[in-house]
């Protein structure tokens, strides 16, 4: 079936006037999502001027990372570089650090320390 030429026209005018209602439309979606994002945004030039936030951040545990705590286990000088660690152990009785020592320093199993305190596996 052949198309008339004021057809073919009526046609290119319908879409041209869809595609322009398409980009209006997409402009003006743009415009709302970057006025939602400008009102919850915050430039980083109102942070430094209103209050003082560092960009960066230092960790403690790297402070002095070469600073040795000795505790002594089992007649052992043990060096260790965890401050708090070397506090909890010697906080804790003799013979629950003679039994971490063994275990974490002297590769004894828990059979083994068992066999050393005469005491089951499990509660050693």
């Amino acid at each position: 079936m052949p198309y008339t030429e004021a057809y073919k026209e009526h046609i290119m005018y319908t879409f041209n006037g869809f595609c322009k209602t398409v980009i209006r439309f997409a402009a003006i979606n743009a415009w709302r999502d970057r006025s939602r994002r400008r009102q919850k945004e915050i430039s980083l030039e109102y942070l430094t001027e209103e209050k003082f936030y560092p960009f960066s951040t230092t960790d403690k545990y790297f402070l002095d990372p070469c600073k040795q705590y000795p505790v002594t286990i089992c007649g052992q000088r043990v060096i260790l570089t965890n401050g708090e660690l070397a506090e909890a152990l010697s906080s804790l009785p003799e013979k629950k650090r003679e039994i971490i020592y063994l275990y974490f320093f002297g590769h004894y199993t828990q059979q083994e320390i068992g066999e050393l305190y005469g005491r089951c596996r499990s509660t050693a």
